[in-house]
Order: structure tokens, then sequence, then C-alpha cells
């Protein structure tokens, strides 16, 4: 056939269809997506910041910056929740890319507000001593420079201090606010990357053992990227299943009640041993982010070579955005999978909860200690994942919020005891350390107990909630086994607190150094949140309970 005829055919092609129509321009509801654009606005401010604004100065804008961003955004969040988007008003936004409905709205308030308490110690300037007459902070002078390079000696000599971090936290919390709320899978992939990469980076950042942190910060990039390269192969493969990556639609032809089928897409459609495989690979790189065996290798090296604040913040935020995420796909884009999932999840619970507690009575450092306590912490919350009823979703968002604050308050306290090479995070050396500060040493007592699980502390109200929800949802022997591993756990608690309340302290052993009011109320915050959930949780869980349904 000569090009002029098949031109031919084309143009009476063309002309006999109805005639192109327009393409729409998207419908975003800005109000409704007000706490991530706020967020993401004041970052970008912040890299301005970091342009155009003089070195001395730089510090209290990025800092002025981002209270205001994370106290607005918070802000925005309850006006939704007081608007009934979190109940009555639930609905999909941004053309099917977010759920704006109670769990979104729940997780985005405590990863807003643990983030605002985060960001409090990536502020603090007086714990270490003045270097040249500079104060400065947990991280490295120039991030450039090589670790005891002359370069790096003259940074630190012209007082250079890191703002940049106060924007990539921004960011990080900008993609933590979109991943739980995301309801198509390209949108989940994309928060999870943008929350991501400003961690990695962070992770890098440490004024002290430099070499630790880089290392710490190429562990968690290389094994950050596997996760991420299953879960958009995951993504890829459910796309295959059901012709879309829309949580909803993915649901409908799960359930078999998807009504107008794409005929191009009809003889792929349905085939489960995409669905098995997608779905498996997705909640593994989810798995990955909540640290739950198998996938926790990066955790106790990540969270002891980053900078302790870094640490807190992320060892709060990002579980409690890797859960929300979680959630929402095994109880919006898979309930009609639950019996494939729920055994396999049930043994991800069992041995994340026992790993956990077994192998953190072996470790000497504080912030392994703590890394290993969070991974035991995973497999509890994930018992409340398993429960699959509205119960089980009101406990996991109960206990992430409790859990989020004392987890950030512990790492603020680890931050406060120093000798002469920076923190002191070797277990030896807290002995004694409630004869010689008894007001810090009962502060972190206070924090193990809630880890352990404690009555009269938020700990013992979110293991509480989480245990009973998985035994009405059928998950007894899952109940038992929580419990053995929470008696287990609560031995190296108990431990540190004997080691700092009933030993020697050392004549050469480390001083706590007086922080500024930033770090006392980031502390502060994570006792009061401590003792007030643990002694009237009431209003809290139903609070959770209001917020437990997700809009489909």
């Amino acid at each position: 056939m000569s090009a002029s005829a098949v031109h031919s055919l084309w143009t009476t092609a063309a002309t006999a269809a109805e005639p192109i129509s327009k393409i729409d321009s998207p419908k975003i509801e800005y109000g409704q997506l007000s706490p991530t654009l706020i967020v993401v606005g004041a970052a970008i401010i912040g890299v301005l910041v970091e342009a155009f604004v003089p070195r001395k100065h730089r510090y209290y804008a990025q800092l002025f910056v981002s209270v205001v961003a994370l106290a607005a955004a918070f802000a925005a969040v309850v006006a939704l929740a007081e608007g009934g988007y979190g109940t009555t008003k639930a609905r999909i936004a941004a053309m099917g890319a977010i759920a704006v409905d109670g769990p979104a709205l729940f997780l985005q308030g405590t990863i807003l507000l643990a983030s605002l308490v985060g960001l409090f110690t990536f502020a603090e300037r007086r714990l270490d001593p003045e270097v040249h007459g500079n104060r400065v902070d947990s991280f490295a002078a120039q991030a450039a420079s090589v670790p005891g390079s002359d370069s790096e000696q003259a940074a630190v000599k012209a007082g250079f201090t890191t703002t940049e971090v106060f924007p990539l936290l921004l960011f990080a919390v900008a993609g933590m606010l979109v991943f739980p709320s995301a309801n198509d899978l390209l949108t989940l992939f994309i928060a999870l990357e943008v929350f991501s990469l400003p961690l990695y980076l962070l992770c890098a950042l440490a004024r002290r053992k430099r070499l630790m942190s880089q290392e710490a910060a190429v562990k968690y990039f290389l094994l950050g990227a596997f996760a991420s390269a299953f879960t958009l192969f995951g993504i890829a493969l459910l796309y295959g299943y059901a012709g879309s990556v829309s949580y909803g639609t993915i649901a409908q032809v799960v359930d078999g009640t998807l009504q107008n089928v794409n005929p191009a897409l009809a003889d792929t459609m349905g085939n489960d041993a995409l669905l098995l495989v997608g779905a498996a690979v997705i909640v593994m790189g989810l798995l990955f982010k909540v640290g739950a065996v198998p996938f926790h290798m990066w955790t106790p090296d990540v969270y002891q070579g980053a900078p302790t604040p870094v640490t807190g913040f992320m060892a709060a935020a990002t579980k409690v955005a890797a859960f929300g995420a979680l959630l929402r796909l095994l109880y919006v884009v898979l309930p009609g999978l639950r019996w494939d999932w729920r055994p396999v999840m049930w043994g991800v619970a069992i041995v994340t909860m026992l790993g956990g507690a077994i192998v953190a009575i072996t470790q000497t450092d504080i912030k392994r200690l703590l890394a290993y306590s969070s991974i035991a912490h995973a497999g509890f919350i994930l018992a409340g994942v398993i429960a699959t009823t509205p119960d089980g979703v009101s406990s996991v968002l109960f206990y992430l919020a409790a859990y989020s604050f004392v987890t950030i308050g512990a790492f603020a306290v680890v931050t406060l005891v120093r000798d002469a090479g920076g923190e002191a995070t070797h277990l030896s050396k807290w002995a004694g350390l409630g004869r010689r500060s008894p007001l810090v040493a009962a502060v972190f007592a206070v924090f193990l107990l809630a880890f352990a699980g404690i009555p009269l502390t938020s700990g013992f109200a979110g293991k509480f909630a989480v245990f009973k929800a998985a035994a009405e949802g059928g998950a007894a022997p899952l109940v038992v086994v929580g419990v053995i591993s929470s008696a287990i756990a609560a031995f190296f608690y108990i431990r540190v607190i004997v080691l700092m309340f009933f030993s020697e302290p050392r004549p050469e052993g480390p001083t706590v150094a007086v922080p500024s009011p930033l770090t006392m109320t980031a502390i502060a915050v994570g006792v009061a949140v401590t003792l007030v959930l643990g002694v009237a949780p009431q209003y809290f869980l139903d609070l959770a309970n209001q917020a437990g349904v997700f809009v489909r």
C-alpha cells in the first residue's frame, strides 16, 4: 500500500470519528491537601534560605520556617478533622491519588507533632563545647568535606553549620504525609522516594564519628534502593493484574466486582500469579521500612551510625508513615486476599517480636539496644495489623502515636550523656548515672518502662489495645507470643535501669550536658505524652476509634 493511500485512510478515519475532545484540566482540592502543601512550600522556602540568606542568619531563619510550617500543617490537619473529613466527609482527593479519611488525618497529625518535637533536637546547639567561639550542633560543619581533612578543619574553625538539615527534614516529612494517605500505587512509590532520599542524606551528616555515620548512610541507601526496586516491581505486577494502579480498582478486581473491563486488558486480568507475587513484593518493601524481621538488617547499623537526632526522628516518623501505608494496602486493596496474607504476616510478626527481643539482650550499645527494641515493637504493632477488624486499625493508630513520642524522648536523652568523644553510647558508661544525674536517669527510666509496657505508661495502654484487638480477631496464639516477647524485652530495659541506679558511678564516667530549652521541651513532651496516654488513654483511644475507618 502506498504512503499516500495510508495517509488518505488515516485522514478519513480521523474525520469519520467524533472530534477529539479537550483534555480536562485536573481538579485538585487544595484545601484537603493543605497539610502536605504547607510542608512542601516551607521546604522550598528552606532551600531558598540556604541560597540567599547570609550564613550567620540561616540557622534562625530555617528554624523559624520549619517550626511555623509544621505547626501550621498540624493546624490544617485539625481543621480538616473538625470539618468532618475524618468521618462523614471522608473522600478521595486529587483525582484519585490521595485519600482524605480518618486514618490518613490521624497519622498525618502524629507525624507532624513527632517531627516538630524531633526538630527541636535537630536545632540543639548547647550540648557540644563551643568550637573556636562558635556553638555547634550534632551535624557536620561541612557535609561535602572529607572526614579529617584540612577543608573539614577549616570549616569547623570558620564556625560553619549544616543548616540544610532543616529543609531536608521538611522534604522527608512531606513524603511521610503522602505515604499513608496515598490511594494509588504510583503515588505510594513517589512518596516512598520523597521521604527516603532526604533520610539517606541526613544519616551521613554526624559531626562526631563521621566515617561511621557515612557507612550507616551507604548501608541504608543500598538496602533502601533494593527495597524500593522490589516495591516498584510489585507495582508493575499488580498493574498487569488489574489494569490499574488505583487502590479501589485493584480491590474490585480481587473481589471480582469490577463492571466495565477494558477488552485490551481482559486476557491478563485476574491472573492470580501476578496478584500474589505483586502483593507479596510490595508488602515486603513496606516491611523493610517498618524494620520487620527478616528485612531488619539495616536498622541497628543505621540507628547507631546516624546522628542521634536523626535516629530519633527516623525511628518515630518513618514507622508511623510505613505502618499507615501497610494498613491501607492490606485493608483497602487486599481484603479479598486476607486468607493468603494473614498466615505470612503471622510468621513475620512472630519472628519480629521474638527476634528483636532476644537479640536486644546481647547489645552493649544503647542506640543498638533501642534499635532492636524498635524491631520488637514493629512485631507488636503487626499483631494489631493482623487483627483485620476496625479495632485492629484503631489500636495500631494509638500504638503508633504513643510509641513515636517515647522514641524521640529516649533518643533525646541519649544525646545528653557525653564524654570527650561526644555521646557516650556504650552501656558501661551509663553505670551509676542515677547518682550522678538523678533527673536524667529518672526520665530515661520512664521511657524504658514505657517501652517495656509497664502499667501507667503509654506503652502498656498501646500493647493492651493491640493484643486485645489481635485476640478478638482470632489471633490469640500471637498474643501469647507477644506477651512472652514483652517479658524477654522487659529484662533488658530493667537491666539498664538497674545499671543506672544500682551501680557505682565510675570516676572517669561521662557527664550529662545541660541542654537548651529546645531539647528540654522535646524530652518534656515525651514524658508528658507517655504519662497522659498511660494514666488516661480513653480519650485518645476514642479518637483513634473514630479515625479508624478507611475510605474506599
